[in-house]
């Protein structure tokens, strides 16, 4: 019976076990976390405080909270029976991938990037480097060593049926940013490529996404053409 109440209690905590909720706060995490650390960054780099979102609506970069989430996805079942070398070697080559992953998806769908490493040391076609993956495997590794459990503890102080209402609406208002987001990013590089809208939506675009307006946020984007 005891046995059975612990099992009970630990299913009622939010977040607590590795799966979709707990993925998914990652990334949300992750997406915050990222906007801000690169706003610091370029504060201290050019002395300017200015927008680093990967969304319109937010401040959420999801370059930042798909590596989280990649992270948490293939390195955080097992993370105390994993050899921390193996973690290390995972969290490079998982890193590296996102980057080179997210650069080649905004090249091909948006005629943008966001960064070009081609200057770089033993870069990879300009869209990461192996220096930047040992970075990103060191930062796995404390990550899922001591970031990553101590979160989890947090979020499992999150009331569990508050957590449960809040989880839908949260991934939905994610949803939704994104498609818009990106909807708007294609649609802008449509039109610089004289593209007329196709259709109401293609309009609705054109009036309310302006290349004025998403130059708000989107400051470091360089598009191909």
């Amino acid at each position: 019976m005891k046995k059975k109440q612990k099992n009970n209690q630990e299913k009622k905590l939010f977040a607590a076990n590795w799966g979709f909720t707990q993925i998914f706060m990652f990334f949300l995490i992750g997406c915050i976390i990222g906007v801000y650390y690169e706003q610091i960054l370029n504060l201290i780099a050019n002395g300017v405080w200015e927008s680093r979102q990967g969304l319109i609506y937010g401040p959420f970069n999801p370059v930042y909270g798909a590596g989280f989430a990649l992270f948490v996805l293939f390195l955080g079942k097992n993370i105390k029976k994993r050899k921390w070398y193996l973690t290390y070697i995972y969290a490079c080559l998982l890193g590296g991938a996102a980057e080179y992953i997210t650069c080649w998806i905004s090249e091909v769908f948006f005629d943008a990037r966001s960064w070009d490493y081609s200057h770089l040391f033993l870069n990879i076609q300009g869209r990461t480097t192996i220096p930047f993956m040992l970075f990103w495997g060191l930062g796995g590794l404390i990550f899922m060593l001591w970031v990553y459990p101590f979160i989890v503890k947090l979020l499992t102080k999150i009331p569990y049926k508050f957590g449960r209402i809040l989880l839908p609406i949260l991934v939905t208002f994610m949803a939704l940013n994104m498609l818009i987001s990106y909807s708007a990013l294609i649609r802008q590089a449509n039109r610089l490529n004289d593209l007329p809208p196709a259709n109401a939506f293609s309009r609705f675009l054109d009036r309310h996404y302006t290349d004025e307006f998403l130059a708000k946020y989107f400051t470091n984007w360089t598009r191909d053409n």
